[in-house]
């Protein structure tokens, strides 16, 4: 369903009412009887596991699975899978200049990317009451998955050169990905970026955020926006930079302290986070969580572009009850 994504964005801003809008994909497994594997390998039970969220929970929107690994597995990096994990990457593709000039930019359709941009098309047509996104890598965290982690940080000081160059096929894929999500009916992207918050400011600058400009500038109009995620520990340093990503709106991972963060940002911009997805929502109780999330309400609805949600992706193994406690805390918050 098409809409004006940034008069939504307003609207979400100017609520009196808030509701929250976490990422959650994966523990609908538990509602549907089926595995984290058969989920990943079939557009229908996604779309329907998609469906049943949002029959459930009353969220600002609905969000496609946030599987990190998708991209780097289109472009050919072996993939570790299980019955109760998210997939993760288990080995690198680049190890030289020479590897990262040879990389070839897939096509979109390869891999599990075609699986999941129709599974938003036929989520985009049957959730009808908020917004649907999907949900991609960013670039830097894609090239981190195609060279490895630790090799990615030293390249950016030792091989600059090469970062770039894997830097500018990531991007062009995140592009391509991200339009067609766009083109199956999405009225969003959630674009992860992790592991640029282990960067300093201005290698984020350099190495991150001025390909998500990019892709955002390629991207983003009235009726597509691109929620950028930060999970990392360094965001509060490096967010002068991250704004100048021009996303519609952000998302902050719960290594950061969410007070501190929100008098950085202008009133005008969405902001989202940061309740503990895997210490709250997997290993916490319904005490638990509803106490953190009425802490974290306490002390940040005074912003009213804040907008409660999770750190991060909530695990697959997350408890329900307390899925349901969150949003139920949501609720009688704000009345």
């Amino acid at each position: 369903m098409k809409r004006n994504m940034i008069q939504w964005r307003d609207d979400v801003i100017n609520d009196q009412h808030k509701k929250a809008f976490p990422i959650l994909s994966f523990p609908v497994t538990q509602l549907m009887g089926v595995t984290v594997r058969e989920l990943i390998a079939d557009s229908e039970k996604q779309a329907e596991g998609m469906r049943i969220i949002a029959e459930r929970n009353d969220a600002y929107g609905s969000n496609s699975l946030m599987d990190l690994s998708v991209e780097a597995e289109c472009f050919g990096s072996p993939i570790k899978f299980s019955d109760h994990e998210i997939p993760t990457v288990s080995g690198s593709l680049v190890f030289s200049h020479d590897d990262a000039v040879n990389l070839k930019v897939p096509e979109v359709g390869s891999g599990r990317s075609g699986i999941y941009v129709e599974a938003v098309s036929k989520a985009s047509a049957r959730i009808s009451d908020r917004p649907v996104f999907g949900c991609a890598i960013g670039p830097f965290s894609l090239a981190g998955r195609l060279c490895g982690v630790t090799e990615a940080m030293i390249m950016c000081y030792e091989e600059p050169k090469t970062v770039h160059m894997l830097l500018e096929k990531a991007a062009e894929f995140n592009k391509k990905y991200c339009l067609a999500y766009k083109s199956a009916g999405a009225n969003g992207v959630v674009i992860a970026e992790p592991l640029a918050g282990m960067l300093s400011p201005s290698l984020a600058q350099e190495f991150s955020c001025a390909y998500v400009k990019r892709i955002v500038q390629e991207v983003q109009d009235p009726s597509f926006i691109v929620i950028y995620h930060n999970c990392g520990n360094s965001t509060i340093q490096m967010i002068d930079s991250i704004l100048g990503t021009g996303a519609a709106a952000y998302h902050f991972g719960n290594a950061i302290n969410m007070i501190e963060m929100l008098p950085k940002i202008p009133g005008d911009v969405l902001v989202m986070g940061n309740l503990d997805p895997a210490g709250q929502l997997r290993d916490g109780t319904p005490e638990t969580v509803g106490s953190a999330a009425g802490e974290l309400l306490k002390e940040c609805s005074r912003y009213k572009n804040f907008v409660i949600s999770t750190g991060c992706d909530i695990p697959p193994s997350a408890k329900w009850e307390n899925i349901d406690t969150f949003f139920n805390t949501v609720k009688n918050y704000y009345g």
